[in-house]
């Protein structure tokens, strides 16, 4: 077993809570729940930064993807999975969704415009690069109107999204979670989130950072739809590239966090993507010195350059020390959340596996040379024999897994609310997870262990009660 899997299945296991009583049913076996391995972020044709490094693959493309049929890479070779998912959720930018391909389609009016283009003529590299980067001011922009917005359109594109994983769910078999990326982060400080529904029903168009860019606005939308019955959870990404701004011990407008603010992050965000192919978000050198292992998949920069992101409130193990001071201090926890794992592909799908690793974006990575991970045929004219890019700090990962009671939408969702979840870089390793103050003598040798754990204990996600002089015993 990978170290640092077991360190973040470790970590969310212990500590964990769940102060939201959500509204799904508690299943009357719990020993029965099955450990489901499923993709929770990816991005098709449909978000405006794969289709500018050349993915022109579907939400069609994805689900037949994660059901073990074959798909081709932007580059053109066959993708296939070792082993076929469980469940899957397309997570296309909410930003400026769907729009890309109409910025490329003569027959649309936003074609006509200066950045659509120049994102036609964008063919090398670099000049994807560029042109990616020629979107960040107005990624990163408060006034309104913007002018590369057309909401039919972007409309059109979420209703896609919607249908195609209405399609492709087979409760029992194969689950589809409708969802999104809510993608916000001033000067690329990292403050992205995936965004799912509970059930079959979605809101008719997705919160995105051109609402606003606060991700508590977010929760305030959430929590409006869970009000009229549409629940839905928020999973930040990349802790490690937000620069310190993920796990803050202030809100975004500098105020204290107090109990309230806790309450309601924990509502809406319950679990955390802790590994994906841009990195590592468990924790870093400099925050755990002593941990030999604190190196593992450190993508130090910030998201889309090569400016530093600040170590110092960006990584999960530091989050979980700062939620238990602040509830020390009787501000609550916004920080007890548990874990789970992604790709974040760009191509439509998941590269798990190191030995055969097809990397993220699409073209401009799609080899070892282009990763600045294999010598160039001749050096540059610097002298330099790599391409440079911050690519090769990336790696294959990772996969999200679930203890559901059954292979459902709402199952799946309900594990995530509960957090009864963990994060793997890949190998699909099946583990349980618990703790009590009173396990019966020799439990582990026990026929019926899992049934008594979740009766004398609390499974990985649960709210440990600690008494009087009582210690905690945990099962693995």
């Amino acid at each position: 077993m990978n170290k640092r899997t077991f360190c973040a299945v470790f970590a969310a296991t212990i500590l964990s809570v769940m102060p939201f009583q959500a509204a799904y049913s508690a299943s009357d076996k719990p020993e029965n729940r099955q450990v489901l391995f499923g993709e929770t972020h990816l991005h098709t044709v449909l978000s405006f930064d794969a289709y500018i490094f050349g993915n022109r693959n579907t939400p069609e493309d994805a689900y037949r993807y994660a059901k073990g049929e074959t798909i081709k890479h932007p580059a053109g070779f066959e993708m296939t999975l070792s082993e076929p998912l469980d469940f899957q959720s397309v997570t296309d930018h909410a930003i400026y969704l769907g729009m890309l391909p109409a910025m490329h389609d003569p027959k649309q009016q936003v074609s006509k415009h200066p950045i659509s283009l120049e994102m036609r003529k964008a063919n090398t590299q670099m000049e994807r690069i560029g042109a990616f980067q020629k979107l960040f001011p107005y990624l990163n922009k408060n006034d309104k109107p913007d002018d590369l917005v057309d909401v039919d359109i972007m409309k059109s594109a979420w209703q896609e999204i919607i249908d195609t994983a209405n399609r492709h769910n087979e409760p029992g078999k194969f689950s589809t979670l409708i969802g999104y990326e809510y993608t916000s982060g001033p000067e690329n400080q990292n403050l992205h989130r995936n965004v799912f529904f509970r059930g079959d029903s979605a809101p008719v168009l997705p919160f995105s950072r051109i609402m606003s860019p606060n991700p508590e606005d977010l929760w305030v939308w959430m929590d409006a739809l869970r009000e009229k019955g549409m629940d839905s959870i928020a999973v930040p990404h990349n802790a490690n590239g937000s620069n310190g701004l993920m796990f803050m011990t202030q809100k975004t407008d500098g105020s204290p966090m107090d109990a309230e603010y806790a309450e309601t992050r924990m509502r809406n965000e319950p679990i955390v993507e802790v590994t994906q192919v841009k990195g590592d978000s468990e924790t870093h050198p400099l925050l755990s010195p002593n941990d030999e292992y604190a190196d593992f998949e450190t993508m130090p920069f910030r998201i889309g350059g090569w400016t530093p992101s600040k170590p110092d409130g960006s990584y999960v193990r530091q989050a979980y020390l700062r939620g238990l001071e602040m509830q020390a201090q009787g501000k609550g926890n916004p920080y007890k959340f548990g874990l789970i794992g992604a790709s974040d592909t760009h191509v439509g799908a998941g590269a798990f596996d190191e030995d055969n690793y097809w990397s993220k974006i699409g073209l401009v990575d799609s080899d070892g040379q282009l990763r600045g991970s294999v010598p160039l045929d001749k050096p540059n004219e610097d002298g330099s024999i790599y391409n440079a890019n911050n690519f090769h700090t990336w790696g294959a990962s990772g996969l999200a897994a679930v203890w559901a009671d059954a292979n459902t939408r709402e199952d799946i969702f309900d594990a995530m609310r509960r957090k009864e979840t963990y994060a793997t870089t890949g190998p699909r390793i099946k583990l349980r997870f618990f703790a009590s103050t009173d396990f019966s003598r020799n439990i582990e040798n026990r026929s019926d262990m899992v049934k008594r754990a979740y009766k004398e204990g609390v499974s990985m996600g649960g709210d440990l009660a600690v008494t009087g002089d009582a210690s905690p015993e945990f099962l693995v």
